[in-house]
């Protein structure tokens, strides 16, 4: 029976800590006004409004060249552009699907919709044409901007393609800027995001102008972004995080954040850090994993880093000071609200990390839990936004209690005082021998464990078992990892840190972990293996 349903679900109200500071709580209600205004234009706030000659963007290609990207030409070349779609039929309104790199056009492309009043829908250009015709065709977009090496995805897709690159650049530079920017509102949409489909299809989020008041504050009270500092948050704009606090939440600040058009690696990554001079870093636990599994040590130190998407495990807490000169701070959030539990660099809310705690309410929002879940006040959250999943009533009703009081986010866990602690999505919670058992908690151990690199626990039904679920571990070993005594030894440090009811009956070592292209993995293609399927896949 779903939370939302169930008559016995207790409700506990978390302490938020910025409510007793009256500067932060007036910060909130001035970004709640601002942003909430009848005649909010986004290109205004994202781009007019800040000093031409300032740098929005800090772009790095493929050979590690870099080049910046000043409001000033952000400015003019979105207006010029804006032109050339309005000449294609885009207006207030229209959806336009982008499957773009992060190279100079996309911000460019960006913000020439949003001076229509067109609505963004973003496409991750790991996509397969499968995956952008579902998201296209449920938007009813009517145009797709993709690049040139994209474009053979849109096979039978029958809408509109204009293609990036140089003849995209020759049609700005020869069209008039256009005079006028809509001003939406802030009940306005100007994103259409797709979620990423952990647990089943993805459901359309519009996201209206005010959540830019949200963005703003995980900006200052997240990332703590000073003036002086250097932004990467190198997550993918195809994807809430990325989009949200890589584009989105920069400009709206006026502050630069890099983007990368080529690939991660290590070695790239701790190149740019140390040729750009970045000090404020955000990436999924993915990529820290990566950084520790190649040794990574940084000449040029972090001020702030920090980490969002997938729970961060404490190995690489521990591991993180050392190599990175700071420790990474977990942040809770989801395409539905964008951030809502950190633990946040500003000076002003800053504490101790709780080991594996997610942080506490961020300011602009009230969290607690019903039941198990994990869940926001709406009458005490002053910068939620999430109202309605497009046209979908239903999927909808399961994200609120029957009494409209609180969202739910999907995901379990519990709070102590005012910190949050992760335990799963709601769907991945295992049931076994009538334990409800963590697999998050389960996955910390494994992980502490220096052959592990990645770990992936489900609960699997086989036949015959009396106990419910049977508790299964997927790990990825790092480079030159043996597996002598690996079973055993991980399973003893489970029945030891967490209880012999939650120990894996197996541990299967495998090349990879399924995944969504954000970087999620799949549980739930884990649980519906079938063992000739599980033995596929497992390594000699």
């Amino acid at each position: 029976m779903p939370v939302s349903d169930s008559p016995a679900a207790t409700v506990s109200i978390a302490e938020a800590p910025w409510q007793a500071l009256p500067v932060v709580v007036a910060e909130v209600t001035a970004m709640k006004k601002e942003y909430s205004a009848a005649d909010v234009c986004v290109a205004e706030v994202l781009c007019d409004r800040h000093p031409t000659g300032d740098t929005a963007f800090i772009l790095v290609d493929g050979q590690l060249n870099v080049q910046r990207l000043t409001y000033g030409e952000l400015a003019d070349a979105s207006r010029r552009l804006a032109g050339v779609f309005a000449e294609r039929g885009v207006q207030r309104g229209s959806r336009v699907g982008v499957l773009m790199a992060k190279t100079r056009q996309l911000p460019i492309v960006l913000l020439a919709l949003w001076r229509l009043g067109a609505v963004h829908v973003p496409l991750f250009t790991a996509f397969a044409g499968p995956s952008i015709a579902l998201r296209v065709k449920a938007a009813k977009a009517s145009l797709i901007v993709t690049d040139p090496d994209q474009h053979a995805k849109l096979a039978g897709i029958d809408i509109p393609a204009l293609e990036s690159g140089p003849e995209l650049d020759r049609s700005i530079e020869s069209h008039e800027p256009i005079a006028h920017a809509e001003r939406i509102g802030g009940e306005g949409i100007f994103l259409q995001l797709y979620t990423s489909g952990t647990t089943g299809e993805p459901k359309g989020v519009p996201v209206p102008a005010f959540a830019i008041a949200s963005f703003v504050a995980y900006m200052r009270y997240g990332f703590d972004v000073q003036p002086g500092d250097v932004l990467w948050n190198g997550a993918d704009p195809g994807w809430a995080y990325g989009l949200y606090y890589a584009v989105v939440g920069p400009l709206a600040i006026g502050r630069p954040n890099v983007l990368l058009a080529g690939g991660f690696t290590s070695a790239v990554a701790r190149e740019v850090i140390e040729k750009v001079g970045v000090n404020n870093f955000a990436w999924a636990p993915t990529v820290y994993r990566a950084l520790k599994r190649d040794g990574v040590r940084l000449a040029r130190l972090l001020r702030v880093a920090s980490s969002a998407g997938e729970p961060l495990t404490p190995d690489i807490t521990e591991w993180a000071p050392q190599a990175l000169g700071t420790t990474v701070r977990d942040h809770w959030g989801q395409t539905e609200q964008g951030m809502g539990i950190i633990n946040g660099w500003d000076a002003r809310l800053r504490r101790d990390v709780k080991p594996s705690s997610m942080g506490q309410a961020m300011p602009g929002f009230v969290a607690g839990t019903v039941g198990d879940a994990l869940a926001l006040s709406v009458a005490e959250s002053p910068l939620m936004w999430f109202r309605a999943y497009v046209n979908a009533p239903d999927k909808t009703r399961e994200r609120f209690t029957p009494d409209g009081h609180w969202y739910l986010t999907g995901d379990a866990g519990r709070h102590e005082g005012a910190d949050f602690f992760f335990a799963s999505r709601d769907d991945d919670v295992i049931i076994s021998a009538g334990y409800r058992i963590s697999q998050f908690d389960i996955e910390s151990i494994l992980t502490a464990d220096q052959a592990v690199v990645e770990a992936a626990v489900v609960g699997r039904r086989h036949a015959g078992s009396v106990s419910g679920e049977v508790i299964e571990a997927f790990v990825v070993l790092a480079p030159n990892a043996g597996t002598g005594g690996l079973v055993p030894r991980l399973q003893e440090a489970v029945r030891h840190q967490y209880g012999a009811h939650g120990y894996p009956r197996q541990v299967h070592v495998v090349h990879s972990l399924p995944k969504t292209p954000s970087g999620k993995v799949r549980r739930i293609e884990l649980r519906a293996l079938s063992d000739d399927q599980v033995r596929a896949m497992t390594t000699s």
